[in-house]
């Protein structure tokens, strides 16, 4: 190979304009309304500016849109498996109209890019439900009640990001230190969790099998105060990066943020390699599952079944990079090296520990051999994941107006201040109501707003440190799994089902609110005329017409000194 490979669909379109364009948009920008993005839109935009995302010069029009969902590819025919889509809420998109310049912002304000809408109209989720189905390649749909938002992009600047700036670099970049080094053919790993020895031996062996250069290209698109994210990966690959050879390897950021690894997620993180100048992807190798299996298996089945001519083999044949699957390995004790399972025939041999095998380990003070990973990565590994002894933790009551939840959770706040050690702080729904959502009622969506609240500092608390304990009815499914994701990134979440049964409640009811939720004077009242969506997998079920106070905390005491959180 002469040179690197030419960017997808042949040129590298990056979408930042120059200085004179960006003054004059900037002063335009005055008069133009504004969209505020979320952090994964705003991953997107910079990987649309950059050229990341060539030969695309904006977010994807309807006809597009639909051809990627049901036939992995652009309405030209051009082969691309995954949406690059702006959706707004429904009150936004009523403000816009076809023609329109949107000044596009982070949530501080500040404006990467502008917009030129060509295109607004609703998601519909049930038929991009079956487009999807038909296709035989899973993706996620809209949101209901979504809205689509299309059109070409100029970029005045990349989104500021002040973690690791010098790994971060766009394409065009990356291209230029290659061509520096008389790089041409190389070798990308996008890992999305902290790499090991496996993930180092497997990427060497690799490389020397290709004659290939190494690129590390690890997604930090992430917020990092806001998500615990990419931070501990990045870490890791840092202080892995002295065990691959300097003249030959390189590590650098990409805006991404990590995702499972279907077949079309791996199809886009190809073409993403291609314009980086990579021609050689190693898929898999993270604990991650997607699909039924793990460790680039599902995509090295896709691959073995040559005969097919389906959309995604198609689609890989297009982004002409070659994909290779990270295998099923052993560690074989005999000769210090992972191998096949098949290549251990009666020599010892020791199953591969898993991301999350190691992140116990490492929480729970377990030694981890030193055939699974090296010194230097487990000691950046344990700044990020302390033993629980030291981390925060939140314990979550939820359960029927009347269960026990404020007697039980100020009884357990007043035990854990009793044993020392700790801050502790105690979230109440009533508490929480007057003072930080006093202007919410009680429809489902005011109860969202107040339950992801209550979860926002829980999380800020455990962050910390410290300890949360929070008493809500918190009557949604849905919304407690989030507040758990929001929580359990930065230490612990214990869910404590108040499961006292709803007639018990009601004699307990010093208000009277069971009823007057009964007679129709209070609207949406939980149990009554609206749903307790019951927890399907606490950590603890606890009902208070069977067990007294004190055995009931001294159970959830038990709870968190077996799960190490109390030393």
């Amino acid at each position: 190979m002469d040179a690197l490979i030419t960017p997808y669909g042949g040129i590298l379109k990056s979408l930042l304009v120059g200085p004179e364009r960006a003054a004059e948009i900037r002063r335009e920008a005055l008069t133009y309304p504004s969209l505020d993005l979320p952090s994964p839109q705003i991953c997107q935009l910079e990987l649309l500016l950059t050229g990341a995302y060539s030969p695309l010069t904006g977010f994807m029009g309807r006809a597009d849109l639909e051809a990627v969902q049901g036939r992995l590819t652009l309405a030209d025919g051009t082969p691309w498996p995954f949406p690059v889509a702006l959706t707004v809420p429904e009150s936004l998109a009523a403000k816009l109209v076809p023609g329109q310049t949107v000044a596009l912002r982070d949530a501080e304000g500040f404006m990467p890019a502008v917009l030129q809408v060509s295109e607004v109209w609703p998601a519909d989720p049930d038929a991009e439900r079956a487009r999807v189905d038909a296709s035989g390649f899973p993706l996620g749909p809209a949101h209901p009640g979504s809205w689509y938002v299309a059109g070409p992009v100029e970029g005045l600047a990349l989104p500021p990001r002040h973690d690791f700036p010098e790994l971060r670099h766009t394409p065009g970049e990356l291209r230029d230190q290659f061509a520096r080094r008389g790089w041409r053919r190389v070798l990308a790993y996008q890992p999305a969790q902290p790499m090991h020895r496996l993930h180092r031996d497997f990427i060497l062996q690799t490389a020397v099998a290709y004659e290939a250069n190494v690129l590390i290209h690890a997604g930090a698109g992430s917020d990092p105060v806001l998500d615990h994210g990419h931070i501990p990966l990045v870490r890791a690959c840092q202080a892995l990066m002295p065990r691959f050879p300097a003249a030959t390897s390189l590590l650098a950021l990409s805006p991404g943020m990590s995702q499972p690894g279907g077949p079309r997620e791996v199809g886009l993180s190809a073409i993403v390699a291609r314009n980086y100048g990579c021609g050689l992807l190693a898929v898999g190798g993270d604990s991650r599952i997607a699909g039924e299996r793990r460790r680039g298996q599902d995509i090295a089945d896709l691959l073995d079944d040559a005969g097919r001519d389906t959309s995604w083999h198609r689609l890989v044949a297009a982004a002409g990079v070659a994909l290779i699957p990270f295998p099923r390995l052993v560690y074989r004790e005999e000769t210090d090296q992972y191998v096949a399972p098949q290549d251990c025939r009666d020599a010892p041999c020791r199953p591969v520990l898993r991301s999350e095998e190691l992140n116990r380990r490492l929480t729970h003070g377990i030694r981890i051999p030193d055939w699974a990973s090296y010194p230097e990565v487990l000691a950046e590994l344990s700044r990020c994941f302390p033993p629980r002894s030291r981390q925060g933790f939140t314990v979550f009551f939820t359960g029927l107006s009347g269960a026990g939840k404020s007697t039980l959770a100020k009884a357990l706040a007043v035990k854990l201040v009793e044993l020392g050690g700790r801050r502790v702080t105690l979230l109440d729904g009533d508490v929480v109501r007057k003072h930080l959502s006093s202007e919410l009622g009680f429809s489902r969506e005011h109860r969202d707003i107040n339950i992801r609240r209550i979860g926002f500092v829980a999380s800020e608390i455990t962050k910390h440190g410290g300890i949360a304990i929070c008493a809500p009815i918190a009557p949604y499914r849905n919304t407690r799994a989030d507040v758990r994701a929001m929580i359990a990134q930065w230490g612990g979440f214990i869910e404590v089902h108040v499961s006292t049964p709803i007639d018990v409640c009601e004699r307990r009811d010093r208000k009277g609110l069971y009823a007057k939720a009964r007679a129709g004077l209070i609207p949406e009242f939980t149990g009554v005329s609206d749903p307790y969506e019951t927890p399907e997998t606490p950590e603890l079920a606890i009902d208070t017409s069977r067990n007294g106070v004190d055995a009931a905390v001294q159970t959830i005491v038990l709870k968190l000194e077996h799960e190490g959180y109390l030393g």
